[in-house]
């Protein structure tokens, strides 16, 4: 690969920029996935299988580059255990509300509380794009 690696935070709607926004805030700082979708590359801005020193460009969901992310940690965890650094760090203010969430953006996943998902943790590096008009 001669380029960076991407990733795309979704939101509610193609208009929904929240996540890249909270990122560039430096509120987001995680990142939580599926084991089997976290390795799978997503299309032109979705690489996956990120690791700890990749440099990365975020997108938002009009595939405009937003800012540059640098991955620090890369580990499993089980839905039902979900660590106060992870919660945190995906803006949630607790572990059931982080459950809630998750639950409600992955309904076509039986989430119990063995189920693993990685978690991506990142520092922002860059901003590019803080504010976008259509």
């Amino acid at each position: 690969m001669n380029r960076r690696k991407r990733l795309t935070f979704w939101g509610a709607d193609e208009n929904d920029d929240s996540l890249p926004r909270a990122v560039m805030e430096g509120r987001k700082t995680v990142t939580a996935d599926t084991v089997a979708d976290y390795h799978t590359p997503y299309g032109e801005y979705g690489d996956g299988g990120y690791v700890p020193g990749d440099i990365i460009e975020v997108y938002d969901l009009k595939q405009r580059l937003r800012c540059i992310i640098k991955a620090t940690k890369v580990y499993t965890i089980e839905f039902g255990d979900i660590p106060e650094e992870v919660w945190r760090g995906e803006t949630f203010s607790s572990a059931e509300e982080f459950r809630e969430c998750h639950i409600r953006c992955m309904p076509h996943l039986e989430l119990h509380d063995h189920f693993e998902l990685v978690t991506l943790h990142f520092e922002l590096i860059e901003i590019i794009a803080r504010d976008v008009v259509d």
